[in-house]
């Protein structure tokens, strides 16, 4: 039975996934400075409304462009300190970013696998991943979300094609300002 959104107040957190939910995803690629993200407009008007409505809001995201060597970490670093920036500009806010860099798809801190999400607990005690969202654009953060305890949204601005109904979808959007909406 999919959890009822209007039961989210105040004391619930909320994980996003960057590429594909915050910012446009490069296909089959990296963003490897600055330059090259470009926040969805939609992303910009969603977040102060998410700010409002969830003690924390926590990025998760895998970046294997590090460990490949295709960007550094100080690159991915520079990202998300003017990612932050922009945000706060409009004001949304980012209260933490994990990410992955592991090449190893069984890392245990990489989505889908569970470990960035206590990483966030260990991080934040008051987060309860019973009351938290994960969401992103692929399926592995639904399992991600999953895996943790998490209710889970997807949103389908990557792959409008993935099959909804599923068990390890909550809810579908078609970006992150019409899931903030239905808040």
């Amino acid at each position: 039975m999919t959890f009822d959104l209007s039961h989210i107040n105040n004391d619930w957190t909320l994980f996003l996934d960057r590429d594909g939910v915050i910012n446009v995803e490069k296909n089959e690629d990296y963003i490897r400075k600055w330059e090259e993200f470009e926040f969805y407009p939609e992303s910009l008007k969603a977040l102060p409304i998410l700010a409002k409505k969830f003690t924390r809001i926590i990025i998760t995201t895998n970046q294997k462009g590090v460990a490949k060597c295709l960007m550094t970490e100080a690159d991915l670093k520079e990202i998300h300190a003017n990612m932050k920036i922009q945000i706060e500009s409009v004001h949304g806010r980012i209260d933490h970013i994990l990410y992955c860099t592991d090449l190893d798809n069984d890392s245990p801190n990489r989505k889908p696998q569970p470990g960035m999400a206590f990483q966030a607990v260990d991080l934040y005690p008051d987060i309860h991943l019973n009351k938290s969202i994960m969401v992103g654009n692929r399926m592995s953060d639904m399992l991600f979300g999953r895996n943790a305890g998490m209710h889970t949204v997807f949103l389908a601005t990557t792959h409008p094609e993935t099959t909804f109904p599923d068990t390890k979808i909550d809810y579908r959007f078609d970006n992150l300002f019409q899931f903030a909406k239905a808040l």
